[in-house]
């Protein structure tokens, strides 16, 4: 049995391949069938650990983005995917998977494109609540589409509409469940007040980090920050941090940090009293799995097409509220941290409503799929 994975560039499209790779594992070894060969097909392997970690080798196949505005680079990205779709169609006839599990993104094209060439059956995945490009137009050759928010269905064909199943999105094993014993004091946080936890997603947020530290002299007085800021960000952070903490009695409570591994993040979120975050679909799945409050900042649908819908459908259910960037001030940051974490029966509110959202089973109900249709294909 050989299964194939695509799609990347971001972690939100990456880490939910890992989360569907780790429930194949465990099914293959609950009924007792021969280990499979696992495969993933993108620009970069994004996390060679886990790749390694998972015994999945990596094959690269180059892929071009389509931007959503004038872009001379549009046209040589066009290329590059060609490229890619031929690269692809070569890797997909040498190892000839019975089923790819596609996530969609850009890097996803090339693949999905050589399986209907190949006529190698497709499952994707759609973790947004509006459908990005890849995945529609992979829709109309998929023998199954899965997807995390039901109002995502509404977006693609009627005539494929009935092979959609909401699964909800796939959160990897090691940030299903928090670590909470001693967190606090291996972080060095600060037990007399709470603690907010800022994630600007996988490279970090240049907006929230410029807003996150006007506003530094009024939050720690109020609680800890830990705020993930990406690796590129870090050096100018810490020297702008630096000066606008310049005396203030608890600038120890800042805690930046250019990237959270597993074990960190676990710590981190649970000490967390909120989470102020991106709005990526696995950001939102992985908040509410760790049932935390929230405060969502998408990125401007300008220039992404896919978090703005998330950050609504999400704060409906109550678990939630939506800072839109273009109204997002140091004083409105500000007022809305003091005031969730100054009610306790909002912040539980708001928490129970996010575990509602929450889907278990999603990576192994994908994984039931994936090596059902491999099986059969055998």
């Amino acid at each position: 049995m050989t299964i194939a994975f695509a799609g990347g560039g971001t972690g939100g499209h990456f880490y939910p391949n890992i989360a569907i790779a780790e429930s194949i594992q465990d099914l293959v070894r609950k009924e007792r069938l021969i280990a499979p060969r696992l495969y993933y097909l993108a620009p970069s392997e994004f996390d060679p650990q886990a790749l390694y970690e998972n015994e999945i080798q990596f094959i690269r196949i180059p892929a071009g983005k389509l931007r959503r505005y004038k872009s001379f680079a549009n046209y040589t990205d066009a290329l590059l995917t060609f490229w890619g779709v031929i690269t692809a169609v070569l890797a997909l006839f040498r190892i000839y998977p019975d089923v790819v599990v596609s996530k969609g993104g850009y890097a996803s094209v090339p693949v999905a494109i050589a399986a209907r060439i190949l006529a190698i059956p497709l499952i994707i995945h759609e973790s947004d609540a509006k459908p990005g490009r890849a995945n529609l137009l992979a829709a109309k050759w998929a023998k199954s589409i899965a997807v995390s928010y039901a109002s995502a269905e509404k977006f693609f064909p009627a005539k494929v509409r009935g092979k959609i199943a909401r699964t909800g999105i796939p959160v990897r094993r090691e940030l299903a469940h928090l670590e909470t014993e001693g967190a606090k004091q291996y972080l060095q946080l600060d037990e007399s007040v709470p603690t907010v936890l800022v994630l600007g997603g996988s490279s970090g947020s240049e907006r929230i980090n410029e807003t996150l530290i006007a506003a530094l002299p009024a939050l720690v007085g109020e609680a800890n920050l830990i705020h993930q800021c990406g690796k590129a960000h870090l050096r100018q952070v810490e020297l702008v941090a630096k000066v606008a903490l310049q005396g203030a009695p608890h600038a120890a409570r800042y805690h930046p940090a250019d990237y959270l591994d597993a074990l960190t993040l676990r710590r981190a979120a649970g000490a967390a009293d909120l989470v102020v975050s991106r709005a990526g679909a696995t950001a939102i799945a992985e908040i509410a799995r760790w049932g935390k409050p929230a405060i969502l900042i998408p990125i401007p649908e300008s220039v992404s097409h896919d978090q703005r819908a998330n950050a609504y459908a999400y704060a409906e259910l109550g678990a939630a509220i939506v800072l839109e960037e273009g109204n997002l001030t140091p004083h409105l940051l500000v007022s809305e941290i003091k005031r969730i974490l100054g009610d306790r029966d909002l912040a539980a509110k708001m928490a129970a409503a996010g575990k509602s959202f929450v889907d278990a089973d999603a990576a192994a109900i994908i994984a039931k799929e994936a090596v059902d249709i491999a099986l059969s294909h055998e």
